[in-house]
């Protein structure tokens, strides 16, 4: 007869003689504990890290694939890794009034993509003028556990804002007013402290 490892190893009871519980063991990462930390951000929001860390709301799934590449001989067929794709990044930000996380993070989208004239920036532009940069150098969305100990990392590389979406404003609701950010990133890593 099969035994269940879960009673075994995870649940150990006995009536009577102790309560049931579940084993820490199993205990899993919280998706609400978390922190966004930006770092190298371009001159036109250099000052508004720590702002956009305590603004940052919501942050999208993270994700990375790699295409295949088949190859045919025969009757047989392999497969061998390709181009790899990172998938965009959407952050939802509160919109603070002291803090103005709106304007700082506007201000990065029009560091790229002039929406009143419809042309690229010269920073935006390859290879732009001095030392300039409309990348972060990095940004980072850390887990906490529960006692809000950094507990693993996920990190972004040539981080830039792609798509600016003001929310919704709506006299029947009971909200904050958000920003939500599109990033797209060069490459990724997972790590854990």
């Amino acid at each position: 007869m099969a035994t269940s490892r879960y009673n075994t190893e995870y649940r150990p009871f006995e009536a009577g003689s102790d309560l049931p519980k579940v084993s820490t063991s199993l205990d899993s990462v919280r998706a609400y504990q978390f922190e966004v930390q930006f770092f190298g951000l371009p001159p036109a929001v250099s000052t508004q890290q720590t702002d956009l860390t305590l603004a940052a709301k919501v942050v999208g799934p993270v994700g990375m694939s790699v295409e295949n590449i088949a190859v045919r001989r025969v009757n047989d067929q392999m497969f061998y890794p390709g181009y790899a794709n990172q998938e965009d990044l959407t952050v939802t930000f509160d919109n603070l009034y002291l803090r103005r996380t709106s304007e700082a993070l506007w201000s990065w989208f029009k560091s790229i993509y002039d929406p009143i004239t419809g042309a690229q920036t010269a920073v935006a532009a390859p290879g732009g003028p001095g030392n300039n940069t409309f990348k972060a150098n990095k940004l980072r969305i850390v887990q906490l556990d529960n006692t809000r100990t950094p507990h693993a990392a996920i990190e972004l590389y040539g981080v830039y804002p792609s798509m600016v979406r003001f929310a919704e404003h709506n006299y029947s609701t009971n909200d904050f007013h958000t920003l939500e950010v599109t990033f797209k990133y060069d490459f990724m890593d997972y790590y854990k402290y």
